[in-house]
């Protein structure tokens, strides 16, 4: 491993700090606990460059001098517990693809990585502008004369197996979640380690990218926060590398949808506003523009949020000649109505509102059954701000039962947001009933 790219560099050279400046902080640590230690700056740089491993004493005091949880020492993992990222997000470079893959890897497996690294929006917000700025794209041509070649006969295999796995009904593809990941550890370790020409590159980051976006979903529908957000700036690296742009803006989509979600509104606009500084074609730009109308509209940017939704009707109407991408090949006139309506919501027009989603419902196909749930929800609350309490409770029940039925917790949880505002109706028919079926476990 090269001191360019050995963790504990990274880490160092992200603090401004040299070897000395390490040694000193280290021994510090232990002076903290009444220890002596000997680390200088050949200790470190053994550390860094001959593979030497620290043992757990020093390992815990590098946590300590790096400002970093004591939680994530793990002693024989070394150097892989140390943190590949700067506010939980991999910068671009010649091979940053397999350096986010595997930082996504380690948090998306590790619960306990999970819950003490955050995202950062500001260090979002900067790759989103690295990314718009076209910035260095990882390598797609390995130079590893000792690494096992790659057959297209395995390139194939996965190809064709992760499209029929993709293509499974919601309902049942929730049973392989556990092979989409190993799919991707996979796929992973044919690109860190293994021999391939730049085609053979090329359709292994496209591998990459879909695959992590995939399990991103995955991890973001049962609330596991910060393994979706590494896992799809992840996807945006391999995408990066393939040089498709509307590929990536999926991705940094898909992070700004997330970030709206947790209400994080301004990090939210800002990396679709990046994203859709190259992306090509209109579906795509259709989709990201109604995602910003969604975000600008709740933080109550009304003429910015009009604009927005008049773009993505605009987009979606035009014909480009060339097959959608594929992330964005569902977007359809029931998406563009009931995200719409939704946004109307956040802007006060309740009951053009409910007017939008609705149509939305009836034009949906009936395959898309969570993106059903998550309109029916959004159109009890709608009710609900008409004060429509037992229409809201009928359009909540489908929605909750809807959600239980495929196992989608996101769309159960936008259910459980809207109990509060049922309170002052309990007496009203249907509203007993929608608590009752709430308050019960999905195995009940």
């Amino acid at each position: 491993m090269s001191e360019s790219t050995h963790p504990l560099t990274y880490q160092r050279d992200l603090r401004g700090l040299t070897r000395v400046d390490l040694a000193d902080l280290i021994r510090a640590a232990a002076r903290r606990r009444g220890l002596r230690s000997g680390v200088d700056k050949q200790r470190i740089r053994k550390w860094e460059v001959l593979g030497v491993m620290p043992d757990a004493a020093n390992q815990t005091y590098i946590a300590e001098a790096l400002d970093l949880p004591i939680e994530l020492v793990e002693p024989d993992t070394w150097p892989h517990w140390l943190p590949l990222s700067d506010g939980g997000v991999v910068p671009f470079g010649s091979s940053s693809s397999v350096t986010a893959l595997r930082e996504a890897l380690k948090t998306a497996m590790d619960p306990q990585r999970r819950a003490v690294l955050a995202l950062s929006g500001s260090a979002l917000t900067a790759l989103a502008g690295s990314w718009a700025g076209g910035a260095q794209p990882a390598t797609l041509v390995t130079h590893l004369s000792d690494g096992t070649l790659v057959g297209d006969d395995t390139v194939t295999m996965l190809e064709d197996s992760v499209r029929r796995l993709n293509a499974l009904a919601t309902d049942q593809r929730q049973h392989f979640a556990a092979l989409m990941d190993a799919h991707l550890t996979t796929v992973t370790n044919l690109i860190g380690h293994g021999r391939y020409d730049r085609t053979t590159g090329l359709r292994l980051h496209l591998l990459a990218s879909t695959l992590a976006q995939t399990v991103a979903w995955h991890r973001f529908d049962h609330g596991r926060h910060t393994a979706a957000g590494q896992l799809w700036i992840a996807a945006l690296h391999s995408a990066h590398a393939t040089n498709d742009t509307d590929l990536g803006a999926a991705m940094l989509g898909d992070l700004a949808y997330q970030a709206a979600w947790r209400r994080d509104h301004a990090t939210a606009a800002s990396l679709l506003q990046h994203a859709l500084v190259r992306t090509e074609h209109p579906a795509a730009r259709s989709l990201l523009h109604l995602r910003l109308a969604r975000t600008l509209a709740a933080q109550g940017e009304k003429r910015a949020a009009l604009r927005a939704l008049t773009a993505a009707e605009h987009h979606l109407g035009v014909s480009s000649g060339i097959p959608r991408p594929t992330w964005c090949a569902w977007m359809s006139e029931a998406d563009l109505a009931v995200d719409s309506g939704q946004a109307l919501l956040d802007l006060g027009d309740a009951s053009r509102a409910l007017h939008l989603i609705t149509q939305g419902q009836a034009l949906l196909p009936t395959s898309r059954e969570k993106t059903k749930g998550v309109f029916l929800a959004y159109q009890a609350a709608s009710h609900l701000r008409l004060r429509e309490p037992e229409l809201a409770a009928q359009a909540a029940g489908q929605a909750l039962q809807l959600a239980r039925h495929i196992d989608a917790p996101r769309c159960e949880r936008l259910v459980q947001d809207l109990l509060p505002s049922f309170t002052p109706y309990e007496a009203t028919p249907g509203v007993p009933e929608l608590q009752e079926a709430a308050a019960r476990r999905p195995t009940e």
